[in-house]
């Protein structure tokens, strides 16, 4: 009888965090969606206050009618670098696009993040550091896909900070199967931080300076970056976390960004590498 209730409370033990992994997802997907609509919804606006301006006559002469032509024709090129970016992540979760995961040295991964991204940091004057691994340490994922989600991050801090410097270092776990590779953002600003009612956002109004200041907002926005990356480092194995962000007051405040993904083992890299 003892045996059956045992077998009975990890059944139910189970039970219950098969229910709590599926809410969890749950949610996860409605914040998707919360998130998407509401990006979506923000160049899409632009486009119709800028027609409704030219359809309402509201422009004062062919030149500034001109210039909202131009202006929405900005904010359609962002809607389908949106529509893109998410159709992509999409497309890689579902299968439709392949992931090439092998082992590769995560040194090769930086150098490429460090190509890509140091000019955008030197125009803004920010100190960019990159604490290089030793060659030795292999991980297995997707090397496009992996330096994709590092620049992105690194793109979106620097798109957002006013001042202060940026450091990706690397650590590994405790059993030597999951790399860390942390990012800190040492800024006054919280940029990762966003409302959480997305959907309940008052409309854009229709005038030039606010739909001009909607056109130079970073698309995607941080929010939304850190979920594509999410998405993307979970078809590899991987996870995204915010370790800590400022809190207001604080007299050092930075913002780690956790990524993680699997390290190759021995036998993954002996098998990559060439044969004499």
């Amino acid at each position: 009888m003892s045996e059956e209730l045992e077998t009975l409370k990890a059944e139910l033990k189970q039970a219950k965090l098969a229910y709590q992994m599926a809410a969890q997802l749950s949610l996860f997907k409605a914040g998707f969606l919360a998130r998407t609509s509401h990006e979506l919804r923000s160049p899409l606006n632009s486009l119709l206050g800028l027609h409704q301006l030219i359809l309402n006559d509201l422009c004062e002469d062919p030149e500034e009618e001109r210039e909202f032509v131009k202006q929405a024709h900005q904010a359609a090129l962002k809607l389908i670098k949106l529509l893109d970016d998410i159709i992509y992540v999409s497309k890689v979760e579902y299968g439709s696009t392949r992931v090439e995961i092998q082992p590769f040295p995560l040194s090769e991964v930086f150098s490429e993040v460090q190509r890509l991204i140091h000019l955008q940091a030197a125009n803004r004057s920010y100190e960019l550091n990159i604490d290089y691994p030793e060659p030795e340490l292999y991980i297995n994922a997707d090397l496009r896909r992996f330096a994709q989600v590092l620049v992105s991050l690194i793109d979106t801090a620097i798109a957002h900070m006013k001042e202060g410097a940026i450091a990706v270092t690397v650590r590994t776990s405790p059993q030597k199967d999951v790399g860390w590779i942390w990012i800190d953002i040492k800024s006054p600003r919280e940029i990762w931080h966003e409302p959480l009612d997305l959907l309940h956002r008052q409309p854009l109004k229709v005038d030039p300076e606010a739909v001009n200041a909607l056109l130079h907002q970073h698309v995607p926005s941080p929010g939304m970056n850190l979920l594509l990356a999410h998405c993307l480092l979970e078809t590899m194995g991987g996870a995204l976390e915010i370790l800590q962000s400022p809190s207001p007051g604080d007299e050092h405040p930075f913002t780690r960004i956790q990524c993680s993904v699997p390290l190759a083992s021995g036998e993954m890299i002996v098998e990559e590498l060439p044969i004499d």
